[in-house]
């Protein structure tokens, strides 16, 4: 917490400045123009002194107000816009009226939420485009980079939360049919010849993205090279029949439409159908990728919407023990290490677990393997359809 509080307090100061500065220009010239107008008809003298004043005193109302945007002085509501990927709605559905309460109780002030959900990578070009999101909780650090790309975040927006702003973890999962028919138990097995694996297509979809690393870190990882880690991925995805748009979609053709004798998912949405009364055998391979899920405070819209106070306590909510405790009921896996020790019986232990750091990090594993004709390309016009 301490690290992120300078950074807050220069954003602040400065986003103050800016306004009040703006506010007092404004409102001066307002006020010398009135006086010139009032000077010259001599028979409005006698309200000239009046007219000052008054607009003497909507400028520091106006300075007021730009000191404390709508996030501060109890007794205003003030709104939040949330926009996340789908899977996080159970948690953040118990989380908000937690905080909410919280920030009556502290603030005597209401908060409400604006929520949006889908795709991370379709919220990512929702936001840039034009939705107001005041905070983005996305599935990876390479869509909120988007973001900041599109200058709509400020640089160094990891470091203004705890552990790297990463909130909440998961890894990957393959889900099988009842049974289990095709004995899958790990990564290397969806290369057999006899085994039809579903994924998305990771150049449109960010959980896609994190299956192509999975199966490529298995390799690499674990003593391979990237010679054998492109000829191990080119089987698993000459054993890929289609390539959906997104997760959902690959629910769909595995689920609805029958296709498939495992599906590459995140751990947390198949613990989050069970509870949901839908038992789905899976197996969690002990080689496996840490699915490091990062939240982030919108700057400019923040801003423009003066909720930068409550906003920023919103995110700081997020890493305390009763919000991490809402991430692990439904399937994430939590960062604080306490709530983590809660809960080990539902997460089982990860043999080998590696990051996107390990491979070099965002920025080159977009260039290495996802940009067009980088690996994943070269990887499709080998395989045949």
């Amino acid at each position: 917490m301490d690290q992120k509080q300078p950074i807050r307090d220069r954003k602040k100061s400065q986003h103050q400045t800016r306004r009040l500065w703006s506010w007092e220009l404004e409102q001066g010239t307002l006020v010398r123009w009135c006086k010139e107008l009032w000077t010259a008809k001599g028979k409005y003298r006698r309200i000239q002194k009046s007219v000052s004043l008054f607009l003497v005193g909507l400028s520091l109302t106006a300075a007021i107000a730009a000191c404390g945007g709508n996030s501060t002085g109890g007794g205003d509501n003030v709104q939040l816009t949330l926009v996340s990927y789908a899977v996080t709605r159970a948690a953040y559905e118990k989380i908000i009226p937690q905080f909410a309460q919280q920030w009556k109780e502290e603030h005597n002030q209401e908060v409400t939420f604006t929520q949006s959900y889908g795709g991370s990578g379709s919220q990512t070009r929702a936001v840039v485009d034009g939705l107001e999101a005041d905070i983005v909780a996305l599935a990876l650090a390479l869509d909120t980079q988007q973001i900041e790309k599109a200058g709509l975040i400020q640089p160094g927006w990891e470091q203004e939360a705890p552990n790297n702003a990463i909130v909440h973890k998961s890894v990957a999962a393959l889900v099988t049919r009842a049974g289990n028919p095709k004995g899958i138990q790990s990564w290397q097995d969806l290369a057999k010849d006899d085994v039809s694996v579903i994924t998305a297509n990771p150049k449109t979809s960010g959980g896609a993205r994190w299956n192509f690393l999975g199966l490529w870190g298995a390799v690499t990882q674990t003593g391979g090279n990237d010679t054998t880690a492109n000829e191990f991925t080119r089987k698993v995805f000459q054993n890929v029949p289609v390539l959906p748009r997104d997760a959902r979609e690959s629910s769909d053709v595995f689920f609805k439409q029958g296709q498939g004798d495992v599906l590459i998912n995140y751990e947390n949405e198949v613990i989050l159908a069970k509870q949901s009364g839908q038992e789905l055998p899976y197996v969690v391979p002990e080689v496996n990728i840490s699915i490091d899920n990062p939240i982030a405070v919108v700057d400019a819209n923040v801003d423009k919407h003066g909720t930068r106070e409550v906003a920023e306590a919103f995110v700081e909510y997020l890493f305390t023990p009763t919000a991490q405790r809402e991430f692990a009921k439904v399937g994430f896996r939590p960062v604080d290490p306490n709530i983590a020790a809660e809960f080990t019986s539902q997460f089982p232990t990860i043999k080998t677990l590696f990051t996107v750091a390990d491979l070099g990090g965002w920025d080159a594993v977009q260039t290495k393997f996802f940009d067009d004709g980088a690996v994943f390309d070269t990887i499709l016009s080998q395989v045949s359809r």
